[in-house]
């Protein structure tokens, strides 16, 4: 899966439109193999891009959770604190 994909259900506040069109973006250029389209594919590029974020804008709008939304302050720290501890240099 793409490292650059967040969760985004379960937040407060939710997940934003900018949000989602990045997270289908790195989803199409993952399947298409490609971080940038052809001139001839540019078109259907976009197309699958817009489509994966109404996808994904209706997914997030249906679903629900008995758990309580995330903090995302909170949940940037906890990741920085696990990438700090992954990439530390041993020395």
């Amino acid at each position: 899966m793409c490292r650059n994909i967040h969760t985004l259900h379960n937040f407060d506040p939710p997940a934003t439109n900018d949000e989602v069109n990045a997270a289908a973006l790195q989803y199409v250029r993952k399947v298409a193999g490609t971080t940038r389209p052809s001139r001839a594919n540019q078109e259907t590029f976009d197309e699958a891009v817009a489509a994966i974020a109404h996808a994904t804008d209706h997914l997030l709008d249906h679903l629900t959770s008995s758990a309580p939304a995330k903090n995302r302050e909170e949940e940037a720290a906890k990741a920085r604190a696990r990438a700090a501890t992954r990439y530390a240099t041993v020395g």
